[in-house]
């Protein structure tokens, strides 16, 4: 058994007493607004509608901003890696610069020591060299003057 709108047994029976006891004019007020309700809703209801189709969504657009973003984080990333990069690049270089520094350091300083043991060595070759002549070759150191030039004047 379908309900009818105007079915009074639809409406709980406490609120028919409550518009019972009210004025006369409000109860009026009253029944007209439900009246105009009812009256809208049924018109509201028994209208032709049309279909709507439900809304589209424009995948251009969303496409668009989607490669937007993706080339902005394309570059953002690009210019952030750059940077690392050269910083990288800046570290390896100044390393680089310290260890030449050091060797060319050790390498002085193995110059200092070799120059050291050198003259040590050239001073020890010229306290031998300096030596005097041994008694043996003494006739001949007689012979030897310190200008040699006069031993090749005869022609």
């Amino acid at each position: 058994m379908a309900m009818n709108r105007n079915d009074e047994n639809a409406k709980p029976a406490g609120e028919l007493e409550k518009l019972e006891k009210l004025e006369p004019e409000l109860r009026e007020a009253l029944g007209n607004f439900k009246a105009s309700v009812d009256a809208w809703s049924d018109e509201m209801i028994s209208r032709p509608r049309e279909a709507q189709a439900p809304a589209r969504t424009n995948w251009s657009a969303v496409s668009r901003w989607a490669l937007g973003c993706v080339v902005f984080a394309g570059t953002v990333s690009g210019g952030l890696y750059q940077n690392y990069r050269l910083q990288e690049a800046a570290r390896v270089e100044a390393t680089r610069v310290a260890e030449q520094q050091r060797e060319l350091a050790a390498a002085k300083a193995n110059e200092q020591d070799d120059l050291t043991a050198n003259d040590d060595l050239m001073a020890n070759v010229d306290s031998d060299i300096a030596r005097e002549v041994p008694s043996a070759l003494q006739p001949m150191a007689s012979l030897m003057t310190d200008d040699d030039s006069q031993g090749n004047s005869k022609n």
